[in-house]
């Protein structure tokens, strides 16, 4: 499983123009599902996301969680991140979860962040969204977890 975290002062996800999820300061998270992926994985991501330190502290270092800030996650599937990029000029698929097998892993995975943190917002599973985003920093890191 793959998240790629962002950490901004304001995300938001728009479908066919109307907007299905948004947060202020806080972390988007795009999440890659891959072949293999438990919820046991998707369980220690979640673990390392919120805990994971990338806010400021008081004197200028990386020391704060989402939650000791009291930030926002917007989670938001994105199929892509599980592509294979080592050969060829087209991103390879065979490793990405296959869709049904996805979406039942990503719905644990959003109705888990849910229970376990109060400011959460999501996009929606195989939609075709718009993200739009303010990078603050620019912060931008690749947590990986995998079956082991």
């Amino acid at each position: 499983m793959r998240a790629l975290i962002q950490r901004v002062t304001h995300a938001r996800v728009d479908i066919e123009g109307h907007t299905v999820g948004a947060i202020d300061q806080g972390l988007l998270v795009l999440l890659g599902v891959q072949r293999g992926d438990t919820e046991a994985v998707a369980d220690k991501l979640l673990d390392k996301l919120l805990a994971y330190r990338v806010f400021s502290d008081t004197e200028g270092k990386m020391n704060l969680s989402v939650q000791d800030v009291q930030g926002g996650v917007l989670l938001v599937s994105q199929f892509t991140l599980a592509a294979d990029t080592q050969k060829g000029l087209r991103p390879g698929f065979s490793n990405a979860c296959p869709p049904a097998e996805a979406r039942a892993l990503f719905d644990y995975t959003q109705a888990r962040l849910e229970s376990l943190h109060a400011q959460v917002a999501f996009g929606r599973f195989g939609a075709d969204m718009q993200v739009s985003l303010t990078n603050d920093g620019p912060v931008t890191f690749l947590l990986e977890m995998n079956a082991q």
